[in-house]
């Protein structure tokens, strides 16, 4: 518990212990009613002070207001009848605590989930100057800088290990505790933790654009973006507490009138003030004011826990109704490394073949392109490649030692009007034309993920109706690896407008309340995940446009998240909706019987304070994720 906390339980322990000592000693008069007064601030001193602020800053219809307005007549009306029973009063402040107090623990047990994600950023970078290290913070270190992670520290920064081996701790960063190991020329990131090896790295990104920096923005913004159930309950709270504090003053005059002016009977003001303010003990909203927004505040931390960040609670609701997955098809369920599986060559020898592949394909970042600098595997001399044009979804052009080379699929080939020879295996072909003649293909394989299989078996028994899978490549690469997989369709060969479009048409084909989910990693997936219904990014490899452009981001990479993610949304939204049901239904029903005189302030304490601890309870189950 914090100081808050404690400092709450406190003022319940000691009102309770107050109220059942004046019950039990007799006290009467004006001694009663002070030592009732001071039980009663002492309890509802801060509701009291919220309420009068509220009215100062023109707000005045909130639950404070409800609670001080029912509180102080009901105290009136015990002076006034000279009963000497104050209990009600107090009971009202009192159990209205002990349910902030469950808010406050509910809040403070999902944020447990965040505040351990947010310790993933470092405090300090150690950068190598003039041969000793200064230990200096992370968002003063540029790019380029030669960095030293000692084990048991945290990577400070996103960079390229340039020197060491280690074995890194991810799991503050994928909610997996399976270690990743790491050597010379290997991509790191920032947030996890080194645990044995010194490594030597020199940084790829400044700190605000490091990994670990866009996580945490992710996790602080996320309750900014509201969901439809949100909305609606902030609107309905908005029209439903004045609605009833005139309803209450209704009650409270028109009855008496009615006796008085129409049925010739003495006005019963007593009865029906007491039962004004039962009516607005009930009516306070606190059930759904308080319980929706800390479901979904829960069920954000308790997915950021499992290595899945949604970036708001608005696309929490939208993943609770996705039907339709899409996915790509690199680095999204295949690894993304590729290999050089085989050289076919006409006239020129298979080393120079791949040495002028590798050099033209020099300034790429493409899997593709590092494949084919890994497989010539001798360091690359740019002074001798010049004229580089980067065709999106074709390849590449260059001039190598003069010699125009082309490097890319049977599009590009087909584009320059050379005749190229098809492959018999299976594989990415890449075709190479030097000085506009054919002079062979270059065969690359990638390797499908570990769990790609298993997730989409996953999805299927989700209730996701249709998997489609959209990639550039060949398409008897791509019908292999989705007929492999278990995927429904597979639209291959595209250019990255081609998959827009194809999104779009996938679009048209599903109802209004049903979602489609696009789930991608590069660069150019960005303008897809962005116009999906929900997109969904592989935070670890992915590039940075990918996981801006998204809605949901996957730490580790893990394909079997996607279905974790829509999982955790559909339990998220049924206790959203079971507490909106409960809630509205108890409330509704115990109005009536508070109007009818049924209800008893007692009674009214049970629907404002008993239905909004339980919906806080309820709300609670949503931090528990990790067997879904």
């Amino acid at each position: 518990m914090n100081k808050k906390q404690k400092k709450i339980l406190a003022r319940i322990i000691i009102t309770t212990v107050m109220v059942i000592v004046l019950n039990l000693v007799s006290v009467t008069g004006i001694i009663q009613l002070a030592l009732y007064l001071v039980a009663y601030l002492l309890i509802g001193y801060d509701i009291l002070k919220k309420a009068g602020k509220g009215i100062g800053n023109g707000r005045i219809f909130d639950e404070n207001f409800l609670m001080s307005i029912a509180t102080v007549g009901a105290f009136a009306l015990a002076i006034h009848s000279k009963s000497g029973d104050y209990n009600e009063a107090i009971a009202v402040m009192l159990f209205y605590q002990i349910g902030e107090l469950f808010q406050s623990y509910a809040v403070r047990k999902s944020r447990r989930n965040i505040s351990a994600l947010m310790d993933i950023r470092p405090d300090y970078a150690n950068v190598e100057r003039d041969g000793k290290l200064e230990k200096v913070d992370p968002d003063e270190v540029e790019i380029d800088s030669m960095i030293v992670v000692q084990p048991g520290e945290k990577v400070p920064l996103d960079g390229i290990v340039i020197e060491g081996n280690s074995t890194l701790n991810t799991s503050a960063l994928t909610g997996e505790s399976r270690p990743r190991n790491v050597k010379q020329g290997d991509e790191i990131i920032s947030g996890c933790i080194n645990l044995n090896g010194v490594l030597k790295v020199k940084t790829t990104k400044e700190f605000g654009e490091s990994t670990v920096s866009k996580i945490l923005e992710l996790v602080e913004t996320s309750s900014s973006r509201k969901s439809r159930s949100e909305n609606f309950i902030s609107k309905f709270a908005k029209v439903y507490t004045p609605a009833v504090c005139y309803g209450a003053l209704a009650l409270a005059i028109l009855p008496p009138l009615v006796q008085m002016l129409f049925l010739g009977q003495a006005a019963q003001w007593d009865v029906w003030i007491y039962r004004a303010l039962t009516f607005l003990v009930i009516s306070c909203p606190c059930a759904l004011v308080i319980s929706i927004p800390l479901s979904f505040f829960a069920g954000i931390g308790g997915a950021s826990k499992e290595g899945v960040l949604i970036k708001g609670s608005n696309y929490m609701e939208t993943l609770s109704q996705a039907k339709y997955v899409v996915f790509d098809k690199t680095g999204t369920l295949t690894q993304g490394v590729f290999e050089v599986t085989g050289v076919h060559h006409n006239d020129m020898e298979e080393k120079k073949l791949l040495e002028y592949a590798a050099l033209a394909e020099c300034a790429s970042s493409h899997p593709i392109s590092k494949s084919l600098q890994r497989a010539y595997g001798k360091e690359i001399d740019r002074n001798r490649v010049s004229d580089i044009q980067e065709i999106s979804g074709y390849g590449m052009i260059a001039k190598v030692d003069e010699n125009q080379v082309a490097v890319g699929n049977s599009k590009l080939m087909k584009k320059l009007n050379v005749e190229y020879h098809n492959c018999h295996k299976v594989g990415t072909i890449i075709h190479v034309a030097i000085n506009g003649k054919y002079e062979g293909h270059i065969v690359i394989s990638d390797i499908i993920k570990e769990h790609s299989k298993e997730a989409i078996a996953r999805l299927k028994k989700a209730g996701v109706k249709k998997t489609v899978m959209l990639t550039g490549d060949a398409k008897t690469v791509a019908e292999q690896v989705a007929q492999s997989l278990g995927i429904d369709e597979v639209y291959a060969e595209l250019l990255p407008g081609d998959k827009v479009e194809k999104v779009e048409e996938l679009l048209l084909q599903k109802s209004e309340k049903e979602k489609l989910a696009f789930v991608g990693d590069g660069i150019n997936d960005a303008p897809v995940l962005t116009r999906a219904d929900i997109g969904i990014a592989m935070g670890a490899m992915g590039s940075d446009a990918a996981i801006e452009a998204a809605d949901i981001v996957l730490m580790d990479d893990d394909p079997l998240k996607i279905s974790k993610a829509i999982k955790i949304s559909r339990k998220c939204i049924g206790i959203v909706y079971q507490n909106i049901i409960f809630a509205l239904v108890i409330k509704f029903g115990c109005l009536a019987l508070g109007a009818l005189g049924i209800a008893n302030m007692w009674f009214a304490i049970f629907a404002d304070v008993g239905v909004m601890v339980l919906a806080i309870l309820n709300a609670i189950r949503t931090l528990r994720v990790h067997n879904l």
